[in-house]
C-alpha cells in the first residue's frame, strides 16, 4: 500500500533527522490513507480506525512544515472541532481564511490548497466540522453551517496571532454550500469562495451515486434512505442566499456529474453582494480535471479581498 510505504520512509526519515523528507512523505501518506477509507462508512469502527492513520501522519509532519502547521482544538457544544492553523512566514497578524470540508473531505488532505493562501501572505485555518472528519464522531450533519462557523470565528477572536476581522471562507462540493449557507448569517465573513457547491442537496439527491447517499445518511445520523432525503431537504439555499453580502467566488464544472452548474449559476444570481462566477466549460466536479483554470485565481480573488500582502 502506497500510504504504508510512504509513512514508513517518513517516519524513518524523523529518525534519521530529515525533517524536510519526512513531512513530505507523512503528508503524502496522510492523503494515500485518507482516500482509502474513501466514502467508506460500511463498519463505523473500522472506519475510525482507519481515519486515526492520516490524522497521525498529517499531525507529526505538521512541526516541519513550511510553514509550520499547529493542531487546533475549537470549543464547540461542550466538546471541541479539531483544526490545523498555519500562518505564512515572518506574517504579522495575517488574514485568515477558513477552510471547511465537504461530505468526505477531511483537513488532511488540504495541503495543496493550503499552499495557494499562505504563498499570498494568508493564513489557514482547516477544520473538520460536524460530520466532517474527526468531528462525524461526536455531531451530525447540519444545515446551518453558520453555528460551527460561529464558533470558529469566535475561537479566531482570541488569537492574537490572526486577524479575524479579516477572515474568508472557503470549500469545495457540499462544503460549497455549507460556506455559503454560513456567509448568509455570519457577518463577520470577509469574503467567501464556494467550489462546486449544490444550492439544494435535496433536489439533486436522486441523481447522487450511491456511495454518497450512503455517506451522508450515516454522517447525517439518519436511520433509513426517507430520513436521509429529509436531512438532505434541509440543504438549501432557497431564501438565505440573497442574505449573502460578502465578496463571493463561484465556481462550476460545466460537465459536473454530482452537482449541476446550474446551481451555481442560481446561487450567484441571488447573492446581492459582490459575485464573481466561473464556469468551466470542460471542467468535471470542482472542475478538479482543470485545476489551472481557477486555484490561483480564486486565491488571487480572495487574497486581494482580504487585503493580505
Amino acid at each position: 500500500m502506497r500510504a504504508a510505504i510512504h509513512e514508513e520512509i517518513g517516519r524513518q526519515a524523523l529518525t534519521d533527522g530529515h525533517n524536510l523528507s519526512a513531512e513530505e512523505h507523512l503528508t503524502t501518506a496522510g492523503v494515500c490513507y485518507h482516500f482509502a477509507k474513501f466514502l467508506f462508512v460500511n463498519d463505523p469502527e473500522e472506519m475510525r480506525a482507519a481515519h486515526m492513520k492520516p490524522v497521525a501522519c498529517r499531525s507529526d509532519a505538521l512541526p516541519h512544515l513550511r510553514p509550520a502547521g499547529e493542531r487546533v482544538e475549537i470549543p464547540y457544544e461542550g466538546k471541541t472541532l479539531a483544526g490545523i492553523l498555519r500562518r505564512p512566514t515572518e506574517a504579522n497578524k495575517p488574514p485568515v481564511v477558513v477552510m471547511t470540508m465537504g461530505l468526505d473531505t477531511s483537513k488532511e488532505e488540504m495541503d495543496s490548497y493550503e499552499s495557494l493562501f499562505l504563498n499570498r501572505g494568508l493564513a489557514t485555518l482547516t477544520f473538520d466540522g460536524p460530520g466532517q472528519g474527526e468531528g462525524e464522531y461526536d455531531f451530525a450533519i447540519r444545515h446551518d453551517y453558520e453555528v460551527p462557523v460561529g464558533a470558529v470565528f469566535d475561537w479566531l477572536e482570541g488569537r492574537s496571532d490572526i486577524d479575524a476581522d479579516r477572515a474568508g471562507l472557503w470549500s469545495v462540493s457540499l462544503g460549497g454550500y455549507y460556506v455559503a449557507r454560513a456567509a448568509a448569517f455570519e457577518k463577520r465573513v470577509k469574503a467567501c469562495i464556494s467550489l462546486s457547491g449544490p444550492y439544494d442537496w435535496g433536489a439533486v439527491w436522486e441523481n447522487l451515486p450511491g456511495l454518497t447517499q450512503a455517506a451522508f445518511r450515516a454522517r447525517s445520523r439518519a436511520a433509513s434512505k426517507a430520513e436521509a432525503l429529509e436531512n438532505a431537504t434541509k440543504l438549501s439555499l432557497e431564501g438565505a442566499a440573497k442574505s449573502i453580502i460578502c465578496p463571493l467566488f463561484v465556481l462550476a464544472g460545466k460537465l459536473d456529474r454530482i452537482v449541476p452548474y446550474t446551481d451555481a449559476e442560481r446561487l450567484a444570481s441571488e447573492a446581492t453582494g459582490p459575485v464573481e462566477l466561473l464556469v468551466v466549460e470542460d471542467g468535471n466536479h470542482i472542475a478538479n480535471n482543470r485545476p489551472y483554470r481557477y486555484r490561483a485565481q480564486s486565491a488571487d480573488w480572495i487574497a486581494a479581498q482580504l487585503g493580505a500582502g
